[in-house]
């Protein structure tokens, strides 16, 4: 599903990552962990085409991202609250997603239907903007709105922080039903390193922009994890 090459990103003398070869194949929950100044945000940015590589580059569902816009349908991602239009109600917001997206009001008040215990009816029906939202409720709305128009790929950058811990546990749920049931690729960033070895079936860590653990989650991956980032 996505494949990448010799994929590297400098500025000035500097860099940040250098990626020979990684492989994530479609319906993966995919977790990428990282001190600050890893790489992971940098390795998002580059997968959504949002900075250009300096040598190398992705390849999703056969689509260079840097080439061509091709996997924009099928791909949806939430990496910060700069994603968010602060003068929408979170309604508007995603009926304008749902617009971009080919979907209609009635297709997109039946998707936000399924998440009423996530909202936890402090998103809908508020008269409120976005900006006006807690940080914990605009993350909220920006994670659900990138799954609207039933996306392939979706790109999570650090989404459980701010989130109270029942939300924490239910955007696990959702994460983990996502890839399993309608083998969407979910690729999540995260310091919590307990939350990523519960939602994620694959975990690679990060140092100064490369890969140094590619790990298949199992009953001793948090430990190993604690370990390497203890030591």
């Amino acid at each position: 599903m996505i494949t990448t090459e010799n994929l590297s990103k400098k500025y000035g003398s500097q860099t940040v990552l250098n990626i020979e070869s990684l492989q994530i194949p479609k319906g993966q929950s995919f977790g990428l962990v990282g001190n600050n100044g890893a790489g992971k945000t940098t390795f998002f940015s580059l997968l959504l085409d949002l900075i250009q590589p300096t040598s190398g580059h992705i390849i999703s569902n056969d689509i260079q991202v840097n080439k061509s816009e091709g996997w924009k349908p099928f791909t949806s991602s939430f990496i910060d609250e700069s994603f968010l239009i602060g003068y929408l109600t979170p309604e508007e917001y995603f009926y304008f997603i749902g617009d971009l997206r080919g979907r209609n009001k009635a297709d997109v008040d039946t998707l936000l239907s399924n998440f009423e215990d996530f909202f936890h009816g402090e998103i809908l029906g508020q008269k409120k903007y976005l900006r006006d939202l807690s940080k914990g409720n605009q993350k909220k709305a920006g994670i659900v709105a990138s799954f609207i128009g039933n996306p392939e790929v979706v790109i999570l950058d650090e989404p459980f922080a701010n989130l109270d811990p029942t939300t924490q546990i239910r955007l696990k749920g959702i994460i983990k039903e996502l890839a399993e049931k309608n083998e969407v690729t979910v690729l999540v960033s995260s310091h919590d390193l307990i939350h990523v070895t519960e939602v994620c079936e694959r975990i690679v860590v990060l140092n100064k922009g490369e890969i140094v653990k590619d790990i298949q989650t199992s009953a001793e991956t948090l430990k190993e994890l604690e370990a390497f980032f203890a030591g």
